[in-house]
């Protein structure tokens, strides 16, 4: 049955998978700040383009400063914005949906306790969506840059409660997005959201950081060496906190924690890193996309997460902290993206 839904946030993510329910027969409403991208929804819709047929979708699409008129009967409600603009986003969300409608986070960190704290666990869905990809660089054009994972055995969609139970209204939720590509209903969000986070966090700053894209830096030896300890880091701090932590990036969390002890897990571990070809895919993460639109970044919810958590339970994050120093100082102007931030990271962080 087709539902009433409405996406706060209408960049990349939202667009995306906006789009897909949108011609999916649901009927969907995306609102957002960026004006250009609202006219240009409302004028021309929004082009679709990536791993599967191109094609066109024509949502309903609101400006921020005009979403006091939205209808208030909205089924389920997206929030799709940078994890700092959580808080009001949901608050936005939830005024806006029927007494029986919840929220959705689907965003990158760990956004699900500030919904939660805005709308009741009650209320709230944590989504997480792994090797999807997604950019927005022009106004009303967003591109997906990963394979699809459906058929491969790889599924892109987590939808999951936070207590861990197997609702209804997950199963529906996964049900809706696999219009899209594989998606399933987890019973350990808290795990997946971890395992993401180490993904998103031994990748997005390092593109940040560097001006470069992810096959340059995966086609550098100091590349992958800030890449294997940002991942090593965040898998001891996740593993440390108890959470089960299902594989990421190919590994489980357990190789990439004993990467930084263990040679040989590191070598094996860079090998495979090591690009076999030329010319592969060299995809900019979000936070290098925001790092060229000027936008602040999320590392402080990124890995300033992991090392925030990492002081919780005593596990040292070196190169976490370098990390989110470096970025900061980008954030604040005071630092230019360069490749040489990579080396600069590792040598603060006594590597």
């Amino acid at each position: 049955m087709a539902k009433k839904i409405l996406f706060v946030g209408a960049g990349a993510i939202g667009s995306y998978i906006g789009s897909f329910l949108s011609r999916a027969g649901h009927d969907v409403t995306l609102v957002d700040p960026w004006a250009e991208q609202v006219e240009t929804i409302r004028k021309k819709g929004i082009s679709v383009t990536g791993p599967h047929d191109p094609f066109e979708a024509h949502p309903t699409a609101f400006h921020l400063n005009e979403s006091q008129r939205l209808p208030r009967d909205f089924d389920i409600a997206f929030v799709a914005m940078k994890v700092y603009d959580t808080a009001w986003a949901a608050q936005l969300a939830l005024r806006h949906l029927k007494p029986e409608g919840f929220i959705v986070a689907s965003e990158n960190c760990w956004p699900d306790p500030i919904v939660a704290s805005v709308a009741g666990a009650n209320r709230s869905l944590g989504l997480i969506m792994s090797k999807i990809g997604v950019a927005l660089w022009k106004p009303g054009q967003v591109e997906r840059g990963a394979e699809k994972g459906q058929g491969t055995g790889h599924d892109v969609f987590r939808v999951g409660e936070h207590d861990g139970r197997i609702t209804t209204r997950a199963k529906e939720v996964a049900e809706i997005l696999s219009v899209i590509d594989g998606s399933q209903v987890t019973d350990n969000l808290w795990g997946e959201r971890w395992s993401k986070l180490c993904a998103n966090a031994m990748g997005n700053p390092v593109v940040g950081m560097s001006n470069l894209g992810s096959f340059d830096i995966a086609s550098s030896e100091v590349g992958r060496a800030i890449t294997i300890h940002l991942a090593s880091e965040s898998a001891r701090v996740g593993l440390a906190l108890g959470y089960r932590i299902p594989k990421f990036n190919g590994n489980t969390a357990e190789q990439w924690a004993a990467a930084t002890d263990k040679r040989d897990v590191y070598d094996a571990l860079d090998k495979q890193l090591t690009p076999t070809g030329t010319g592969g895919r060299n995809w900019r993460a979000s936070m290098g996309q925001d790092v060229i639109k000027g936008r602040p970044t999320e590392i402080d919810y990124m890995n300033g997460y992991v090392v925030a958590k990492g002081q919780e339970v005593g596990v040292r994050t070196p190169v976490s902290v370098a990390t989110v120093e470096v970025v900061r100082e980008i954030d604040a102007g005071t630092r230019k993206p360069d490749a040489q931030n990579i080396g600069l990271v590792l040598k603060r962080a006594g590597v």
